[in-house]
């Protein structure tokens, strides 16, 4: 799959978890024992197991355009992938740690978010980091071809000739 698939598939998933935070019937009430939040607006457990309040459904809304807007090429989808890595890690810790699982009482972290944000950022980890990987073996690849002498078959320098047989390709 390539990176622009990710930012695709993620920012549409994000963009429909914003839009449902969005829906009071999409949420049920936070249990007794949750941490509390002092911006309480839509506060609820989405589809029941995921923590949200209007703001962190703006920041999934924030994300799913950011990644469709990769897609499209208005935006990298290699910067996208990498930031997400990169933001949601440090909100899956953040999530784990028990004075900043609310980041100060406005954005709640807690329970099922952690593992998500974790898994959110491990994913676009590989889309955002496998690329120069991929890119350095292309390079060896290519290198080692050219010092053996054989040729690349993208390599059309000398003409439309084909290589392999020595005629002219139609």
């Amino acid at each position: 799959m390539r990176t622009t698939t990710f930012a695709l598939i993620f920012g549409i998933a994000y963009l429909a978890a914003g839009v449902l935070g969005l829906v009071p019937a999409a949420l049920q009430p936070p249990p007794a024992g949750a941490p509390t939040t002092t911006f309480s607006v839509l506060y609820g457990y989405l589809l029941g197991f995921f923590p949200v309040n209007v703001l962190h459904t703006g920041v999934h809304l924030v994300i799913g355009l950011w990644g469709i807007a990769a897609w499209s090429g208005a935006l990298g989808a290699l910067a996208y992938a990498r930031s997400l890595a990169v933001l949601y890690g440090l909100l899956a810790v953040m999530g784990a740690v028990p004075g900043l699982n609310t980041v100060f009482g406005l954005l709640p972290l807690h329970g099922h978010d952690i593992w998500l944000h974790a898994g959110t950022a491990a994913v676009a980890a590989y889309f955002g980091w496998r690329h120069e990987a991929v890119a350095a073996e292309r390079r060896a690849a290519i290198d080692d071809r050219r010092r053996h002498g054989t040729f690349v078959a993208s390599d059309r320098r000398g003409g439309l000739e084909d290589r392999r047989s020595g005629h002219l390709s139609a």
